[in-house]
């Protein structure tokens, strides 16, 4: 048996959101405690019940070894896949699915790339078992994040992953955030590689894909985009839309002045001096604002005790 109770032996933590999977952990433990042992590096299991209604948290009390996490409600995915991070004591963190549609005996193919100096590996469904609707949902998705993430990754929402511990000492999730880890890692400038995994149709269970989570994933992608794009400098998106539209505005403004004043032009059933107003307004209204955003970004940064870039090491020759 290669688990070992001691922090600082541990090599693997496999980390296990599970919501409602009653017919899928008995089987998905016994697999995954199977491969650690065949890999030979000492391992912990950590199964995390988003406060489950059937007999998931019930049936996971009777598995060895497992450390089980259980949430007093259902709070997500995403702070499922927190809480584990934040208990794992592994050098390399290894997340999957709880419905057994994620292979464990993949688990090899990351380490192995981890090992050849990536910091993050993203498992890829490149022939995916899922429902047709699924499907469109996921490609429409991926066409988004590539335009707006650029990540590089063909399938974000695969959660077979496998991570550096360190990736997680300054990472904040919340949302549905935990499909665009690597891209956040990527941001921050963690070497991410890629490598295809098998995907097998789910026997047990329901799926809890819906559209609300693909709403909430697309809202969160947007978060990325901004914060990618403008984390430390904010007045440049909102100071220089400001400043176009206020721009905008005060030239249809002094165009209806002259022609006004100097072409004797009626402007009572024009609407042009209206739009001209409303621009300039909302245009000091975005500057405003991105004077705001800036002040908070750089107190979030100072909180945070974050200069706003990483070290990865300093040599001396």
């Amino acid at each position: 048996m290669q688990e070992v109770n001691q922090e600082n032996k541990i090599k693997i933590s496999v980390v296990v959101p599970i919501y409602n999977e009653e017919g899928n952990v008995k089987e998905l433990h016994s697999r995954i405690f199977e491969e650690c042992q065949k890999l030979g590096k000492s391992f912990e299991i950590i199964f995390i019940d988003d406060g489950s209604k059937d007999r998931t948290a019930e049936m996971c009390e009777k598995l060895s070894p497992l450390k089980l996490i259980k949430f007093r409600k259902n709070y997500g995915q995403t702070a499922a896949f927190d809480a584990g991070f934040q208990e794992a004591k592994g050098e390399v963190i290894i997340t999957m699915d709880g419905d057994l549609q994620n292979d464990p005996a993949d688990m090899g193919k990351l380490l192995e790339k981890i090992e050849e100096g990536y910091d993050v590996v993203s498992g890829w469904r490149h022939k995916r078992k899922d429902s047709l609707s699924k499907k469109i949902f996921s490609r429409g998705a991926n066409l988004l994040r590539k335009i707006l993430i650029e990540d590089n990754i063909h399938d974000s929402g695969c959660s077979l992953k496998a991570y550096k511990r360190e990736c997680f000492n300054d990472l904040e999730l919340f949302g549905e955030m935990h499909r665009f880890i690597p891209a956040l890692l990527e941001m921050d400038g963690f070497k991410v590689a890629e490598v295809k995994v098998s995907h097998h149709h789910r026997i047990h269970g329901v799926t809890k894909y819906n559209w609300k989570r693909a709403f909430k994933g697309f809202v969160d992608m947007v978060s990325i985009w901004f914060w990618r794009r403008f984390a430390a400098r904010p007045l440049h998106l909102f100071g220089a839309s400001g400043m176009i539209l206020s721009i905008l505005g005060g030239g249809i403004l002094a165009w209806m002045f002259v022609e006004k004043v100097f072409l004797g032009a009626s402007l009572q059933e024009r609407i042009w001096p209206i739009i001209g107003v409303m621009f300039v307004l909302v245009g000091v209204q975005l500057f405003i604002s991105g004077l705001l955003a800036d002040i908070l970004i750089k107190n979030y940064f100072k909180a945070k005790n974050h200069r706003g870039y990483y070290i990865k090491e300093i040599s001396n020759n």
